[in-house]
């Protein structure tokens, strides 16, 4: 391992990825990797996709490529950053049963973002083991490569405080081993991505999302049916653009943030219709996923070569999980055999 920091991050393989994760997430991961400041391992978490997907393998399975696709249309690098996948990396699952012993079931319970999943998902009593402890599971891919940074939205820092909780306990038990990591958040207003319909969030479950692998017909469609204002119904009418999904987006995605500006009042005053404040959003979309689009077809067109990138990314993440899972086992003294 070199001096640098190193991050993890990942995906759960349950569907193609769309505009939210790029803004919340991929962006970052470029251009924290082409800094050249750290080390990069990103995870396609199959594992914790089938927390609560066990009975749908095929899902996981299928999604798994698709996620790939997007990471390298995006701009992840193989060369820069290490591609790997969760259920390849033993080593994982037994730190997480080392984990598991420092951790109580109260603890779990409080999990504000384990409570709002639980809730989301409407599991009830249902909730599967494996998906109850899941942030232990990501305190063991974070601790296996001794990650110093993980990129995670707002919503996610419980999981990492809870992370920090079991390193802590690890060491004043067994001594210094792990390492304590810490969140890297995305700019103020470059985090969560309302929906299409306007919904706080833009998730595949509630068929609200702009997907990276959409074509420019497809992208067409969904920014002309997109949520604006109800009350402005006639193009002479004065709009609001407080909660008004095309000016979010604009906000996000158009780098002339002067011609935003302008728009914006001109839509206030009365004046702009919707048809053609969503053409000029089209037209800014189409300029920033065209080319992400382009890549991914390229890449899709050898998936033995996608799937290489997988195997041999898994293969250096193996090496590096086993090393921290054997400073571990020597740590708790279960080294019985040499």
């Amino acid at each position: 391992m070199s001096d640098k920091k190193i991050i993890l991050t990942g995906d759960r393989p349950t569907g193609k990825l769309h505009i939210g994760h790029y803004v919340g997430s991929l962006k970052n991961r470029v251009k924290l990797q082409n800094s050249g400041d750290y080390d990069s391992f990103i995870m396609i978490a199959d594992q914790q996709a089938l927390t609560d997907n066990a009975r749908d393998p095929e899902k996981i399975r299928h999604s798994l490529i698709q996620v790939a696709l997007d990471y390298l249309a995006v701009g992840i690098d193989p060369a820069k950053s290490t591609i790997f996948v969760q259920s390849q990396i033993p080593a994982l699952s037994e730190l997480t049963m080392h984990y598991l012993n420092l951790v109580s079931v109260s603890r779990l319970e409080r999990n504000p973002t384990v409570k709002t999943e639980i809730k989301q998902k409407k599991f009830g009593q249902s909730v599967p083991a494996g998906f109850f402890i899941y942030p232990v599971s990501q305190a063991a891919d974070i601790t296996a490569f001794k990650a110093t940074t993980v990129p995670v939205g707002e919503d996610q820092e419980p999981m990492l405080e809870q992370t920090r909780e079991i390193v802590r306990s690890f060491n004043n038990i067994y001594g210094d081993v792990l390492v304590e990591p810490e969140g890297y958040f995305p700019e103020e207003g470059q985090g969560r991505i309302p929906g299409l319909d306007g919904n706080a969030k833009m998730s595949k479950s509630l068929d609200n999302a702009i997907y990276l692998a959409d074509d420019a017909d497809t992208i067409q469609k969904k920014v002309m049916s997109m949520y604006t204002d109800p009350t402005h119904i006639h193009v002479e009418d004065p709009g609001h653009i407080e909660g008004n999904t095309v000016f979010t987006y604009l906000d996000i995605f158009d780098p002339d943030t002067a011609k935003v500006a302008e728009l914006k009042a001109q839509y206030q005053q009365g004046g702009l219709g919707d048809v053609k404040i969503k053409r000029y959003l089209n037209d800014v979309l189409q300029a920033e996923l065209k080319p992400i689009r382009e890549r991914r077809e390229q890449y899709a067109q050898d998936t033995d070569a996608v799937y290489k990138i997988l195997q041999e990314g898994s293969e250096k993440a193996n090496q590096v999980a086993n090393q921290t899972l054997t400073e571990v086992r020597n740590a708790i003294g279960i080294n019985y055999f040499g």
